[in-house]
């Protein structure tokens, strides 16, 4: 039995290789989620741009209370669309690697092909899987849970705006 089969038999490898495929399927669905939520933030945000358009309303003319809500309902609809926003761009980690470390994701492999390391790298990942799992495990685990502080936060705004710009209508 080769080193490689038998790394791949270890059941701390084969867990944080599980661990692992759910962690970036988790990332994918956040993706998804918060994609699909910047969507209804274009169209929540017709609504009331639709209702001012006619010209006779304007948050200019809302008494107080009404231009209050009014503005503070698109300030939670901006930062909704920018916690979305920084949701989904795609995260740009720096390479830590050097000769010696393990090949945790594409930044490293050009880190390496870059320093003419690349063969031996992928050859020194693959006799020793361990270390470089862990730290994919990691970082990928830190990447979900930031896309998700910021689609609560996107959501927590969203819903706001979503009762404020129509609450200000209504006073208006």
């Amino acid at each position: 039995m080769s080193r490689t089969t038998a790394a791949s038999e270890d059941p701390r490898t084969r867990a944080g290789t599980q661990l692992l495929a759910d962690v970036r399927g988790e990332i994918a669905r956040a993706d998804a989620k918060a994609a699909v939520l910047v969507g209804a933030i274009g169209l929540s945000a017709g609504v009331p741009t639709a209702l001012l358009s006619g010209g006779r309303r304007s948050p200019a003319l809302f008494p107080a209370p009404a231009a209050l809500l009014w503005w503070a309902g698109v300030a939670c609809l901006a930062t909704a669309l920018l916690a979305l926003v920084l949701a989904v761009i795609p995260r740009c980690v720096t390479s830590r690697w050097a000769p010696g470390r393990p090949l945790t994701y594409f930044g490293d492999v050009r880190r390496a092909a870059q320093a003419g390391r690349l063969t031996s790298a992928l050859a020194e990942t693959g006799r020793e899987p361990g270390p470089g799992l862990l730290l994919a495990l990691a970082e990928t685990s830190d990447i979900a849970l930031r896309k998700h502080l910021w689609i609560r936060t996107g959501l927590i705004a969203f819903g706001s705006s979503a009762v404020l710009l129509p609450g200000s209508l209504l006073f208006a």
